[in-house]
């Protein structure tokens, strides 16, 4: 029974001392500090090296980290953290758009609708995840799929035209 009480004590402290560097760890992150994280780290110091990367404008290297962290944690951190994602995307479209380059903008309004939309997905109530959908999703419109077959020729599914144009047309196309 003593040996089983140590054991137990000693995974405990095991336990505390994981904890105790990951919070170290997180607070090192917060004040802008790269510290590398590894990959199978607990959720919250995954969701701490998201945030640094950011906020460091480093978005291309969140992929690994916020696919770690959907595996460990389906819920609220993951949400946390796409709608981290979804927001520094719209930022870099806002930056595109204010420069006059909308073309190069449109591909990171859709990055964002993509990473609110997964952030909805893991929180449905999140009244802020919900709006800055609907404005990213004002940028730009999801407009019937065109197929270009040759030259300038462009066809339509005519019962598809209408679908994602606001309001109830009135005569015909």
């Amino acid at each position: 029974m003593l040996i089983l009480l140590v054991l137990s004590c000693l995974a405990l402290l095991a336990g505390t001392l994981r904890i105790a560097k990951a919070n170290e760890t997180i607070l090192r992150l917060r004040a802008g500090h790269d510290v590398d994280v590894a990959l199978n780290a607990p959720a919250e110091l995954l969701l701490a090296r998201i945030s640094f990367l950011l906020d460091h404008d480093r978005t291309d290297e969140v992929r690994p980290y916020l696919e770690a962290l959907d595996r460990q944690d389906g819920g609220r951190l993951a949400a946390i953290a796409h709608f981290d994602l979804a927001n520094s995307r719209l930022r870099q479209a806002f930056d595109l758009i204010t420069a006059s380059k909308l073309d190069s903008a449109g591909p990171f309004v859709v990055l964002s609708r993509d990473a609110y939309r997964r952030a909805l997905t893991l929180a449905p109530d999140d009244w802020d995840a919900k709006f800055n959908f609907d404005v990213a999703s004002r940028l730009i419109r999801d407009f019937p799929a065109f197929e270009r077959t040759s030259g300038d020729d462009i066809k339509a599914d005519r019962n598809k035209i209408w679908t994602d144009i606001p309001g109830k047309p009135q005569g015909l196309p």
